[in-house]
């Protein structure tokens, strides 16, 4: 990083998986995660939001080590810098706020250390760190992503001209991704793996041709994972009645969860929220929209970012 230079950078939220689209499907939302760096004499990271709190400021920071794996494996050493750190993600609900923490550090590295990786390279670099592409990839690209993470490679597409409304519950509880996978089975028989796939094709296919209401018997469909995790979200089934009640066309967990989303079409989701908010007062509902961009990188003032 050249003396004096400070930058910033944004990456989205994300929910993942849609009802059946199990570590290949997600989706960039409207909330961010924001790192304003500057150069310094040592590495800290001032955390400026509620959600936030309580995380490391130091090199153990999650975003530290991944910039650091990152570098490292480039033969780079990252300079010093003071970090900070703005976000309304909450963590560990279901809205990608890890996998927006690995997109920003991998960025962070980038930057810092003159990498010059390509987007193909930060999306394989991002889904080798989470294990699938699903949410790194929204929050990459932005938009519907599509996507296949493998030992031998990543491939991940990214659909723009989606339009829908977004609603999510989101509940005051967290619940670690860990827990949420140790419910699933090890394994699905070939033809319950067909039938879970051929519904998952279905659902992006109905996405695209905005065939609302196949795409939410779609997501009610889902065998890869919503069955077994319902139980760690008592109040889905609740949620998904009052929102199809009120113009949702599918309801879904956001990820492994506990945050349930709902889809409506547009000019409808604000109809979805004021009637499912008040159903469900210990719960925060709130409409969203699909941020199209990802994750950027812009210059600032030196002293900018930090100035608050």
């Amino acid at each position: 990083m050249k003396v004096g230079r400070a930058f910033q950078i944004t990456v989205p939220g994300s929910t993942a998986n849609l009802g059946p689209g199990f570590d290949s499907l997600g989706l960039a939302i409207n909330r961010y995660l924001t790192l304003a760096v500057e150069p310094s004499t040592e590495w800290s990271f001032k955390p400026l939001s509620k959600e936030l709190q309580g995380t490391p400021t130091d090199k153990e920071n999650l975003i530290y080590k991944t910039a650091y794996k990152v570098a490292s494996s480039m033969g780079k050493e990252l300079p010093p810098c003071s970090v900070s750190v703005t976000s309304d993600i909450p963590l560990a609900r279901g809205l990608g706020s890890s996998a927006a923490a690995i997109v920003a550090a991998i960025e962070l590295a980038d930057q810092l250390c003159d990498l010059g990786l390509s987007t193909q390279d930060k999306l394989e670099m991002a889904s080798k760190f989470e294990g699938h592409p699903d949410n790194v990839g929204a929050s990459v690209l932005g938009g519907l992503v599509v996507g296949s993470h493998r030992d031998t490679g990543t491939d991940v597409l990214s659909i723009s001209n989606i339009d829908m409304d977004i609603v999510v519950a989101i509940p005051r509880f967290e619940l670690m991704t860990k827990e949420a996978r140790n419910v699933l089975p090890e394994q699905l028989s070939h033809r319950q793996a067909v039938e879970a796939s051929a519904v998952s094709n279905v659902l992006l296919a109905a996405l695209l041709s905005k065939n609302w209401e196949l795409a939410g018997k779609m997501m009610d469909l889902d065998l890869f994972h919503q069955p077994y995790r319902k139980k760690l979200i008592p109040e889905i089934e609740e949620i998904s009645i009052a929102a199809k009640r009120s113009g949702a066309f599918g309801v879904a967990l956001s990820g492994a969860g506990p945050t349930v989303i709902c889809f409506a079409e547009m000019g409808e989701g604000r109809r979805v929220m004021e009637n499912v908010a008040p159903l469900f007062g210990h719960l925060s509902v709130e409409q969203l929209r699909i941020d199209r961009v990802g994750s950027t990188v812009t210059t600032l003032a030196l002293n900018e970012g930090t100035s608050k």
